[in-house]
């Protein structure tokens, strides 16, 4: 069977083009093994399409030598097209000579070569019989110049002589030209002046060069005498050019090969030159198309090398993710506040609506954005991460949107960004409030437009990517105090997941208490069953100004310092913290406990001459930020 690398090369354009080609085309690999073939290559010398892999270049050219085409392969390497002519039996056994031109078809992995085979049988018999006519005419031109010797039937022999071999000239497929030593044109045979689109009358007598060969392929003008066809009447050499053109009577062009073969006289001058020329715009143009295969495949090549950069990014990413401590493994809750939020999160998570969690730090912002996702149809797709709090923020624009190698100084390789990578999955950008405001207009755009520019890259590329942000600040303030943009906020704000704090569903506290004692009972490797009552009543009492987060922690402390089966927080809890130490509390609870004592003195009037903000010499939201961090609501 074809190899991996070029077994789907019928589907490209190219492949197409060479599968229904007259002539029997091959991919041959540098060790001359037949990965692929034409239909036309298998009818001509039987070959079944199963036999490929199986067979070499070897069994089709027993002319064929391996050092041969060692030679040929390292050629390649270098002009990138070989042409050899070979005698092939074909599956009659029927002995024809073929012209077999070599192509590089270039891949990073394992280079092929492309085999173009045309049949070359009656031209060898025509160049064999031309090389038979030009030996007669030279007899012929130097018997009639010593005309008084010969007798009237000599004379007549030679005419007969040279009529026949000029049919013979004239029948070739070959452009055939005849040249004096000024350069002159002696003779055209049919096929030349098919070609040229000149007459034989035309054209003898004239100057080949300036008639047919007067600029280069590019148009350039083609000095006389630096013309290689010309070059044959100086230096005596044979001359064989396969990159030039021709030019046609209607100033059009077409590309040739040809030999330039000087004629010497008795004396050893050059009197002339026969050219034999071919179109060969068949050649150009399958080597036109091989290159345009060439540049689809480095292109598709680069492709795949980008998105195998951009999945050893995600599969980077994703590593690090695995490795990251997660508060819970599932949502523990039984209190009315949290279930209202898991409703609302199944009402939203089916969407593509974005999503704004709001809530103090520790209340499990993060696992609540995974629940989004994980719910979603999304769900097979990334979940990333951006905690734009803990950026720098010269890098954050950096890791939302990429950059490109030499964008800025350090940035000594190319860059996906985090956009990228979410690309028809979710991105969660937790500590949205800490966003600097001259990100904040990229953002949005993302938001709207669903598009961005890597940094030094001026092309604009399209995500599909759903947004989930979350923030424990009161965005409403950022905004008024110009910190936060107004259309960013609302464009964040379409469907906003409030999560109560600890202290408002301190029924889940032993819930949650025995999941950590179960996570870090196992880690350690101790044996904890149960909580004394002691340390539930401690648990109860406290006012959890760091949430779950400090839960969590408070636990783990305590099961490191544990001996017994049943677990105390005698020591666990700092002792700035514990409510029985002399009365002392958190700045927050007492913050808390102060703004209740003076709502409950205005009867829960918030703003005006006689409310809580007045009296607490505060701005009205700055009064309601503070509400909202501590948890504070009226009844």
């Amino acid at each position: 069977m074809p190899s991996n690398e070029f077994s789907n090369w019928r589907n490209m354009p190219a492949g197409k083009v060479l599968e229904v080609w007259p002539d029997p085309v091959i991919l041959v690999s540098s060790d001359g093994i037949i990965v692929d073939s034409n239909q036309t290559f298998v009818k001509l010398f039987g070959t079944v399409s199963d036999q490929l892999n199986r067979i070499s270049l070897f069994d089709v050219d027993e002319n064929l030598s391996r050092k041969a085409w060692k030679d040929i392969w390292k050629e390649l390497g270098t002009s990138n097209s070989v042409i050899t002519e070979t005698s092939i039996q074909d599956k009659k056994g029927t002995l024809l000579s073929f012209e077999l031109s070599f192509s590089l078809v270039t891949n990073e992995d394992s280079p092929m070569a492309c085999v173009f085979i045309k049949e070359i049988s009656n031209r060898k018999k025509l160049e064999q019989q031309l090389q038979e006519a030009e030996f007669l005419l030279e007899r012929i031109v130097n018997e009639r110049s010593e005309g008084a010797k010969m007798t009237l039937g000599a004379l007549k022999k030679l005419q007969q002589l040279q009529s026949l071999h000029e049919s013979i000239l004239q029948s070739a497929g070959n452009g055939i030209y005849g040249l004096d030593s000024q350069g002159r044109t002696t003779f055209v045979n049919a096929a030349a002046a098919k070609m040229v689109g000149w007459t034989p009358d035309e054209q003898i007598g004239k100057s080949q060069h300036q008639l047919v060969h007067h600029s280069k392929n590019d148009g350039s003008p083609y000095d006389h005498e630096d013309c290689p066809i010309y070059a044959a009447l100086k230096d005596g050499k044979v001359h064989h050019e396969e990159n030039e053109v021709f030019w046609r009577k209607d100033g059009s062009s077409f590309p040739v090969e040809y030999i330039s073969t000087p004629i010497w006289d008795e004396n050893k001058k050059i009197k002339g030159a026969v050219v034999s020329f071919k179109d060969i715009t068949w050649r150009k143009e399958a080597e036109l198309t091989l290159e345009k295969t060439n540049k689809e495949l480095e292109e598709a090549l680069n492709e795949v090398r980008q998105l195998k950069q951009q999945l050893e990014q995600e599969n980077e990413y994703l590593q690090q993710e695995i490795k990251l401590e997660h508060n819970f493994e599932e949502i523990i809750s039984q209190s009315k506040e949290f279930k209202k939020v898991l409703s609302q999160i199944e009402q939203v998570a089916c969407t593509n609506a974005t999503v704004l969690i709001l809530g103090e730090s520790g209340t499990g912002k993060e696992l609540v954005a995974r629940a989004v996702h994980n719910i979603s149809n999304r769900k097979d797709k990334p979940l990333v991460k951006v905690n734009c709090a803990a950026l720098p923020a010269s890098l954050i624009e950096s890791e939302l949107f990429g950059h490109e190698k030499g964008a800025f100084t350090g940035a000594l390789s190319k860059k996906i960004g985090r956009f990228e990578l979410a690309h028809n999955g979710t991105i969660f950008l937790d500590e949205i409030g800490e966003l600097p405001l001259e990100l904040q207009s990229k953002l949005l755009r993302v938001l709207q437009e669903g598009e961005f520019e890597r940094l030094g890259h001026s092309s604009t590329k399209k995500v599909d990517v759903r947004i989930i942000a979350a923030t424990n600040r009161n965005l409403e303030t950022e905004v008024e105090q110009g910190n936060f943009r107004e259309d960013l906020y609302y464009r964040l704000n379409v469907f906003p997941l409030e999560l109560p704090p600890l202290r408002d569903r301190k029924v889940d506290v032993p819930l949650l208490a025995q999941h950590f004692i179960q996570k870090y009972g196992s880690r350690f490797g101790k044996n904890i069953d149960s909580l004394s009552s002691k340390a539930i009543t401690q648990l109860t009492k406290y006012n959890w100004p760091g949430n779950v987060r400090e839960l969590e922690n408070i636990i783990e402390r305590a099961i490191i310092t544990c001996s017994g089966s049943k677990l105390t927080l005698d020591n666990a809890f700092p002792t700035s913290k514990v409510s029985k130490t002399k009365g002392v509390v958190t700045l927050d609870e007492n913050e808390r406990s102060h703004i209740l004592k003076v709502l409950e003195s205005t009867n829960w009037k918030v703003s005006g001459d006689n409310g809580a903000a007045k009296i607490l010499d505060i701005k009205r939201t700055t009064l309601e930020a503070r509400m909202k961090k501590l948890g504070i609501r009226r009844p």
